[in-house]
């Protein structure tokens, strides 16, 4: 059994929040930098080259990417062989996002309770997912989630006999939906499959998937380019601007279900899809 100190992970955490803040991903800056040498709309080319210059100037000058600095996802994989001593779990992800958000001057912005809105000043509690896995190594993945893509994000509960195209018409609604509101071009994570909640999860954890990589499952990665393809001929382009870039990219999760359900989720994310990653 190997242990591992709840104050390293919390250590992790902090750094990892500040990171994914400072740093947009490689594959998302990449996806950019391509959109804007094939856009023909002139406005929507200059949208996105103010994109790659906004994160460049976050990335030298070690400020956000974007002022709403999210709520802090963690996802971690857990290896069962090893065991996290000197503090509880939990205890040890909060503290790691209130240091990175503070150490980082990163917005705050929980409220403790969705009904009595008292900011906790601390960007926490964090959004804790976990899994256990084989092995000693512990796997973290954060995600600073803004909410003015998180707020447009849709699940539903589809009929089976709705298939493929219902899945495509159901996530271009979910995109016309969100329209400029939440910071075109998006990246999409979807998840289908599994029950109500677990769709919902799928679409989260899709979003951690780097975007310039094709889905093993040839169905899958199909049905991804269908959906880049139709979502991009609505015309909405960056920042509403219009164009062919209203979709960075498409990562779609999916899992068994029960024969008489086709549940689909879609977790909208802006332009700054940003997560970090590191292992213990």
């Amino acid at each position: 059994m190997r242990h591992v100190k709840a104050s390293i992970i919390s250590d992790l955490i902090s750094a990892l929040c500040i990171w994914a803040n400072i740093k947009l991903r490689p594959d998302i800056r990449k996806a950019i930098k391509n959109a804007a040498k094939k856009e023909k709309n002139q406005r929507a080319k200059i949208a996105l080259k103010l994109l790659l210059e906004n994160a460049d100037v976050a990335s030298v000058e070690k400020i956000p990417i974007c002022q709403d600095t999210g709520l802090a996802v963690v996802f971690m994989e857990i290896g069962q062989e090893a065991q996290i001593v000197g503090g509880s779990l939990r205890k040890a992800v909060d503290e790691g996002v209130k240091e990175g958000y503070a150490i980082g001057y990163l917005r705050k912005s929980v409220v403790r309770s969705p009904i009595i809105r008292k900011n906790t000043n601390t960007n926490t509690p964090a959004i804790l997912h976990t899994t256990i896995v084989p092995g000693d190594k512990i796997r973290i993945w954060v995600m600073p989630k803004g909410f003015g893509s998180e707020n447009k994000s849709s699940i539903n509960m589809l009929n089976p006999a709705d298939g493929e195209r219902g899945i495509i018409d159901f996530v271009i609604e979910a995109v016309k939906k969100a329209g400029p509101e939440a910071c075109p071009p998006f990246v999409l994570g979807i998840g289908i499959g599994g029950t109500f909640d677990y769709a919902a999860h799928l679409a989260k954890k899709a979003l951690l998937k780097r975007i310039d990589r094709k889905n093993p499952d040839k169905k899958i990665s199909s049905l991804e380019k269908k959906i880049l393809n139709e979502v991009n001929n609505l015309g909405i382009g960056p920042m509403g601007f219009g164009g062919k870039t209203t979709v960075l990219g498409v990562n779609i999760l999916s899992h068994a279900t029960h024969i008489a359900g086709l549940p689909v989720a879609v977790n909208v994310n802006c332009h700054a899809t940003r997560s970090a990653y590191g292992v213990i």
